[in-house]
């Protein structure tokens, strides 16, 4: 073993066991990872990132899965033959891991200190005022605000961001050799995405580790990798330094990774007479308190939000999470109580009750962030894409099958497939059942929450096709609400910059991304189409 390297992976391969079926997922990879460098694995989802990864921990769920080939190779140790006493002494301590949700990761019901306690307990024995004391030095160190407050906090009261510093946390509590992130950033916005890379990067030279970066995002390895592997269907299809492989990819698939960033303008459809108008809109909470829970404060979700989108248009609604853009668009589909106005075709929903407010429901559509969430499991494609139809009894039974394999058609799916349910499909084919069933009522105006965030960028870019195809062909008027900015610079007429609850920034689209006039749009802009240098 080469004595610069901290791990070496020599042919390794991947299979999983299902009764009499065997299905290969990892083939033949090999990769060194240099002891104090970033070595970037990436690749679309499916191509065998995370196993390779988890497999350096043995964390996949043997013995359904199985190494027919291969070595894994540190400080001695063969790790995939290694003693599972000795392998515990490993993981956690000299080699840790982030994952890349933190909300799934975290324990709800268990305090911050408490976990990270026990981490400290488990590999190093402090107990008591000890590890507090190291909890708070971690916290400090990921850049936790006001820590010692943190201490008592549940998971679900910290931001998305700070969810995963207290990840981090808990992975540098026993100052690893080696810290494998698999998609730390994937689920957070822009701004929040640069400061964890800029985390990582100083907190790697601060303790000299290696770090293992797992990304379908090329964007972030070219701010943090030292070199990177592509994987293909399980296979590393090209390995290069990361200036190297920015400079001249020679893979097909490493230069279509390269060109899938979302690209082109919106949909060239002439605006029409105003879809949606939105005057003072506002949606307060109350903050509740004392014996007789009286209302203090409020929280300013949305607070005095106007504007007015023509037909065929789209509206982009940015800011961060938290920034009060979900519940705009809520509040506009009075899903949530708010007050103002909200004209829809120029018919006030206001003062409307709920069951005047359903028959309107056929005409403005809703795609959420996260399809596999949406979608029933225990419904067909057919039954969740034809029961719009059913709930507003739209057409005989034939008929609204036939609408049914229109709309897959429509959104490039095989109407065979429509008997098979939601799991046997991919992310971005269950965001295209997701677009369907929204289509098939053939609305007016669809709200699309987040459509793209937790897809790859190649599958990301063929949502975004496919959308501006719909709007072209159907004239449809989108509000599509995303911490994405390269996503709603390719599909947004105007642009709306939201921040706590309130709009700093508002106009035409291309105006705005030319030549932003808030210090927020050109924060947000900044971190969204950062240059490789901006984590340095």
């Amino acid at each position: 073993m080469n004595q610069d390297n901290l791990i070496e992976i020599r042919n390794l391969s991947v299979e999983f066991v299902t009764g009499d079926k065997v299905q290969r997922v990892v083939e033949g990879v090999s990769f060194d990872i240099p002891k104090g460098e970033t070595l970037a694995l990436v690749g679309e989802s499916g191509s065998g990132k995370s196993v390779t990864a988890h497999s350096i921990l043995r964390l996949l769920p043997y013995p359904l899965a199985r190494h027919p080939t291969g070595t894994i190779q540190y400080a001695g140790n063969e790790l995939l033959t290694v003693s599972e006493k000795r392998m515990r002494a490993i993981r956690g301590n000299r080699i840790a891991m982030i994952f890349q949700e933190p909300m799934t990761s975290l324990n709800p019901l268990q305090s911050i200190e408490k976990q990270i306690n026990e981490v400290l307990g488990l590999h190093k024995g402090l107990t008591g005022k000890a590890a507090t004391r190291r909890t708070l030095e971690l916290l400090e160190l990921v850049g936790i605000p006001e820590p010692l407050k943190r201490l008592k906090a549940l998971p679900h009261e910290l931001s998305g961001g700070q969810r995963q510093r207290v990840m981090i946390a808990m992975a540098l509590a026993n100052e690893p050799e080696l810290l494998i992130a698999d998609e730390p950033t994937t689920a957070l916005d822009v701004t929040v995405q640069l400061k964890i890379l800029k985390l990582l990067k100083e907190l790697q030279a601060r303790l000299g580790m290696a770090l293992l970066l797992i990304s379908h995002d090329l964007n972030v390895v070219r701010q943090i990798a030292n070199r990177v592997c592509v994987m293909q269907r399980g296979c590393i299809v090209e390995q290069a330094s990361c200036e190297e492989l920015f400079r001249a990819p020679q893979h097909p698939y490493t230069k279509e990774l390269l060109s899938a960033e979302p690209k082109g303008g919106p949909a060239n459809n002439a605006p029409g007479a105003p879809m949606l108008e939105v005057e003072d809109l506002k949606v307060w909470f109350p903050i509740k308190k004392g014996v007789f829970k009286r209302t203090v404060d409020h929280v300013k979700a949305v607070d005095g939000i106007h504007f007015s989108l023509p037909k065929g248009q789209t509206l982009g609604i940015v800011g961060e999470s938290g920034s009060g853009k979900s519940t705009l668009g809520l509040a506009i589909l009075r899903l949530i109580r708010s007050e103002g106005e909200i004209r829809f075709q120029g018919d006030s929903l206001a003062c409307l009750k709920q069951d005047q407010v359903r028959p309107l429901r056929r005409q403005m559509q809703v795609v959420f962030q996260d399809p596999f969430g949406s979608l029933s499991p225990r419904m067909s494609v057919c039954d969740i894409v034809g029961e719009g139809l059913r709930i507003h009894k739209i057409g005989t039974p034939v008929e609204q099958e036939a609408a049914v394999i229109e709309a897959l058609k429509e959104v490039g799916l095989d109407p065979d497939t429509r008997h098979r349910y939601p799991h046997e499909f991919s992310g971005g084919q269950r965001q295209r059942i997701a677009i369907a069933r929204a289509l098939v009522l053939k609305p007016a105006l669809i709200l699309l929450d987040e459509p793209t965030s937790a897809l790859d960028r190649t599958v990301q870019r063929q949502v975004v096709e496919l959308l501006r195809s719909l709007q072209t062909k159907y004239n449809l008027t989108y509000l599509f609400i995303s911490h994405d900015l390269a996503v709603v610079k390719a599909l947004s007429h105007q642009l709306m910059v939201v921040k706590q609850g309130q709009v700093v920034e508002q106009g035409m689209a291309e105006d705005i991304f030319a030549a932003p006039q808030h210090p927020y749009t050109q924060q947000l802009l900044e971190a969204a189409f950062l240059a490789p240098a901006a984590v340095d």
